[in-house]
């Protein structure tokens, strides 16, 4: 079962990006916004310039060429992203696949990486869906929602579970050619529109075993990244584009009230107090949850880096990222309500980006819930399935 073929051969320089490499892409996305929600997805040729800057290689191992960056810069590219347009920011965080994929079989990652290491990789992964056994692997049916950027996808990646599985508990993810599966196009939604979330339907799909994965699962080889914890690096990863998306609205609003000239006769925006008081409260609550996400993050690195991760580090970690994107959403909030009426039209920043957030914030991996288990684990009960 080969995968189709990658677009970087692996002698490509395959370098970290530096911010002039970015920062023409960043300049295009902007400009590009609304053409992304219109269509609901996130173009081919964006898709390629994420390749040319490092998003898919950024976490492959170097084996593959790819980079194996920290995942602190990871997601400090996926924030940069996220400043620009928040669904080109959720999208490229599925960079973080390279360490789902991780928990393949080696041979089968190098069926995977044979053409370089900037695979595109999306799926869905509940409900999980029945599967059953066959002579050549599991035999693969069903629908599966919120599909984050799959039309962009080389792979795809959907939850099963079986009836004898001896992981049984666990999700486990078949992976296949983007080419075996039906794109479903429903994704209308008030925010993250150019996601292309849509559902997936595969029919009667043979998937080998080799080519499936434990969710979560043991990577199939050492390593301080691949020690790192997949299920609490994607929800940081998800978590990161919220903070993006905030930082793009607060400076918009700070710069319109620099500037802006008042039509009813009231102080311009800057010399109005309770502005300057939801500004200043807005400021440090974003550099506050900004704050605890990075140094969560580095926690946890120092630890894979001994291979030594505890589970009350991992369970900051994941409460360092629902407390990014619940408080990124209400910056976006603060900044919309500031705006007043200029933030009212479907073409405005403001408006997109408290639509944006605030479905970053519903994200099962960030929403209320885990605030919950977080406090659950604090205070010595055990974690609920799936957490941290």
């Amino acid at each position: 079962m080969n995968p189709p073929p990658g677009m970087i051969a692996p002698e490509t320089d395959v370098s970290a990006a530096t911010s002039d490499d970015l920062s023409p892409l960043l300049a295009d996305i902007r400009a590009r916004r609304i053409e992304f929600a219109r269509a609901q997805k996130v173009p081919d040729d964006v898709i390629q310039a994420f390749k040319r800057v490092g998003v898919y290689r950024a976490l492959a191992a170097k084996r593959f060429g790819g980079d194996e960056r920290t995942p602190a810069d990871f997601c400090r590219l996926i924030e940069r992203i996220s400043e620009a347009d928040g669904s080109a920011g959720w999208v490229a965080s599925f960079g973080d696949g390279a360490r789902y994929l991780s928990a393949l079989p080696e041979d089968t990652l190098c069926r995977v990486y044979a053409n370089g290491p900037d695979v595109v990789f999306a799926g869905a992964v509940f409900p999980l869906q029945p599967a059953r056994r066959s002579a050549d692997g599991f035999v693969v049916n069903g629908v599966w929602p919120f599909a984050s950027g799959s039309p962009g996808a080389e792979l795809i990646g959907v939850g099963i579970t079986l009836d004898d599985d001896p992981t049984s508990g666990l999700a486990r993810i078949a992976v296949m050619p983007a080419d075996k599966v039906t794109i479903r196009p429903n994704w209308d939604v008030i925010g993250l529109q150019g996601t292309g979330s849509h559902d997936i339907v595969v029919d009667n799909v043979i998937v080998p075993e080799e080519w499936t994965l434990i969710r979560g699962g043991p990577p199939a080889f050492d390593g301080p990244l691949h020690c790192y914890p997949s299920v609490t690096f994607a929800a940081q990863a998800h978590a990161i584009v919220g903070i993006g998306i905030a930082r793009s609205a607060l400076d918009e609003v700070i710069a319109m009230g620099r500037s802006r000239a008042s039509i009813t006769g009231a102080p311009v925006m800057a010399e109005r107090g309770y502005i300057q008081l939801e500004v200043a409260r807005a400021e440090a609550m974003l550099r506050s949850a900004r704050s605890f996400f990075y140094e969560a993050t580095e926690e946890l690195w120092k630890e894979a880096l001994q291979d030594t991760v505890q589970s009350t580090t991992t369970t900051l970690m994941r409460l360092a990222a629902t407390n990014a994107a619940r408080q990124s959403a209400e910056v976006c909030k603060i900044a919309s309500g500031l705006a007043g009426t200029q933030s009212l039209y479907t073409t405005s920043n403001l408006a997109r980006a408290m639509c944006d957030s605030f479905v970053v914030a519903q994200h099962a991996a960030l929403n209320e819930g885990t605030l919950q288990s977080a406090g659950r684990l604090l205070l010595g009960s055990s974690a609920p399935a799936g957490f941290p």
